[in-house]
């Protein structure tokens, strides 16, 4: 006995669509951006979302800084997960070693990490050079990292830095003097992350509001 064609098309249609195995669904990768790289460092931006995981597979000391507070699982090759709370500001020394950093909270979490290319150097710098109300935040082989924060029109002394990133917490307009009297603009805004050259020079804080930076120096 035949059946009808139209009979035919419908069960061909159910039989498909029951026999189809089921679409996975993409996990969305990390928001991720190199910044900076040169023959010292790179520098890469990640906004990691609820849920995400960024693989870090580079074997490669670093520096991370954080732009708000939250909760991280990391997990080293070959470890187990630890979890990690960061609050905003807050400024990270991790040695050398593949690892997951996953986000198991429910808001997004910004942070720079600074990789270090170079094999560093054996001389600790302290606090010299650096204007006195900078605050040291930690310092190794591989690097020096400060805090820095200039109040809205005031000027910091003169004072001398090496080669940095500077990661902006708060912006703000500023222009810098140099020893030969030379001017230049240096307005830095929120959210960003600059490479500058190390000289010796007065910063100024010509705007309304409070300039906050963490400074990353490679060795």
């Amino acid at each position: 006995m035949r059946m009808p064609l139209c009979r035919t098309l419908l069960f061909l249609m159910v039989w498909g669509l029951q026999a189809a195995p089921p679409q996975q669904t993409a996990t969305a990768a990390p928001k991720a951006q190199e910044k900076v790289r040169n023959e010292k460092v790179s520098v890469t931006e990640t906004v990691l979302r609820p849920g995400e995981t960024e693989n870090v597979s580079g074997n490669l000391p670093s520096v991370t800084v954080y732009f708000q507070a939250g909760t991280l699982a990391v997990t080293p090759a070959g470890g187990k997960p630890l979890t990690l709370s960061v609050q905003r500001g807050e400024t990270r020394f991790a040695p050398a070693g593949p690892r997951a950093i996953r986000n198991p909270g429910s808001s997004e979490i910004h942070y720079v990490r600074v990789d270090f290319l170079g094999a560093g150097g054996s001389e600790t710098w302290g606090k010299t050079g650096l204007a006195p109300h900078y605050k040291l935040l930690l310092e190794n082989k591989y690097t020096r990292a400060y805090d820095i924060r200039i109040p809205a029109h005031t000027n910091e002394p003169q004072h001398t830095h090496h080669d940095r990133v500077v990661i902006c917490l708060s912006g703000a307009v500023l222009r810098h003097l140099f020893p030969d009297g030379r001017e230049e603009p240096s307005t830095l805004t929120t959210g960003e992350t600059a490479w500058r050259r190390g000289t010796t020079h007065i910063g100024q804080n010509l705007g309304d509001t409070d300039l906050w930076v963490i400074a990353v120096e490679p060795k």
